[in-house]
């Protein structure tokens, strides 16, 4: 009988954080096998609002935000909200949700997210470097907008962490200023803060296809396939897939929003949620966009996606087997149409995805806890853009045994 061929690294997930990952393991000489969900559908990575927000280091949980919660039944399509027939199955994560909301908790997420963030606004730089990827990215800044002077004053302590914390802003307060960097909004938008450093993607659907030609290229390989469980053996890790078992020396779990059941197979649940976002995707020539545009107090952004239009966001805790209610994405639409009167909504494509969330907003980035040949990356929410090269090049020191790039203590896999 053959014995089985054991492979050096398989990477589980095609998205952005499992192709970086395999790229700075391949940078590393190794050789990588990345094994992909074969889902019709466009995953989140491809159809993202294409943001790097370097800038957004608070997390969901933020104090206060519990008050808010009976509202979210009674608004299913508001900027956060559970569907009613989940209530029941997402109360152990909203107790999680809760606690990390506590202000001692919430200080240590944003410090941990502020140094995961400066670790990843450097590894994009480099990943743009290593992959001749500069003509995907362009720099536009983005405008984060408020009604009024009220809405705008209790903005101020998110604006004054950001100067804390050495992040570049200019706050903008009249309508007139606003003009000056985006013509065409209503006028109720009387305040704004704009960060000129902010960086979109051209396209995240053209970003993970190039990113995947250069993995490619350089000698990987990727199977789409879905892996169902581990199975941890004396000498490898084995992968029970759709196709039959594979075997690997290590293995890398970065499946978002599927990543729990694989990490569940060996013994360690993950309080894994998802993000269900919407958007809605209009042709060239819909609006005349010159930054990316976010609606605080409506939980939506707006960007260019190649020369069109991407009106999406707002967070949706729904798991993975509801339907889609794209309705939501229908009143972000037409929220857009009202806050950008010249927007053209015809020819529209709708869509939604899942981002897969922690109650902390933070990843799990970490080894796993009873099983060394496993390292886990996922969780990174609606930042799996935005900490995609960073994430993967702390697994690369992980699975090399270094000291990663910053401290993991708040990512960590046993911190639940």
């Amino acid at each position: 009988m053959m014995a089985e061929k054991v492979h050096d690294i398989i990477v589980i997930g095609g998205g952005l954080v499992g192709i970086s990952a395999a790229l700075a393991l391949q940078g590393r000489g190794r050789e990588v096998l990345v094994l992909d969900r074969p889902d019709e559908t466009l995953k989140a990575s491809q159809m993202n609002a294409g943001a790097f927000a370097f800038c957004n280091v608070e997390p969901l949980a933020t104090p206060g935000i519990m008050r808010k919660a009976p509202g979210w039944l009674l608004d299913p399509l508001g900027p956060l909200s559970v569907p009613p027939s989940y209530a029941f199955n997402i109360l152990p994560w909203m107790l999680r949700f809760w606690r990390a909301s506590l202000p001692d908790r919430y200080r240590q997420a944003v410090l941990a997210q502020s140094a995961m963030m400066t670790h990843c606004e450097a590894a994009l730089k480099r990943q743009v470097g290593a992959t001749s990827g500069a003509a995907f990215l362009r720099q536009e800044g983005q405008l984060q907008l408020y009604e009024g002077a009220g809405e705008y004053r209790a903005s101020l302590e998110e604006w004054n962490l950001r100067k804390e914390l050495g992040i570049a802003f200019e706050l903008l307060e009249s309508a007139e200023a606003i003009a000056a960097l985006q013509p065409g909004l209503d006028p109720r938008f009387t305040h704004a803060g704009f960060t000129p450093h902010w960086t979109n993607s051209v396209d995240p659907k053209l970003w993970l296809a190039h990113l995947t030609e250069v993995f490619l290229q350089r000698g990987g390989a990727i199977e789409r396939l879905a892996v169902a469980a581990l199975a941890p053996g004396e000498g490898a890790v084995e992968l029970r897939t759709s196709s039959g078992d594979y075997h690997a020396s290590q293995i890398v779990v970065s499946a978002g929003a599927w990543s729990h059941h694989l990490s569940r197979s060996i013994g360690e649940p993950f309080p894994l949620e998802t993000e269900r976002g919407y958007n809605t995707t209009l042709p060239e020539g819909a609006f005349d966009l010159k930054t990316h545009l976010t609606f605080s107090g409506h939980g939506f952004v707006v960007s260019k996606i190649n020369e069109g239009i991407r009106v999406g966001g707002a967070v949706e805790l729904g798991g993975l087997n509801l339907p889609p209610n794209y309705k939501r994405a229908e009143t972000l639409l037409n929220k857009a149409k009202q806050f950008l009167p010249a927007l053209k909504t015809d020819g529209g494509t709708q869509w939604m995805g899942y981002r897969p969330t922690l109650p902390d907003s933070l990843p799990v980035i970490d080894r796993s806890p009873s099983e060394r040949r496993v390292v886990y990356a996922f969780g990174h929410g609606h930042l799996g853009l935005t900490q995609s090269a960073g994430t993967g090049e702390i697994v690369a020191a992980l699975v090399h045994d270094e000291t990663p790039p910053i401290d993991l203590g708040a990512f960590s896999a046993s911190r639940f």
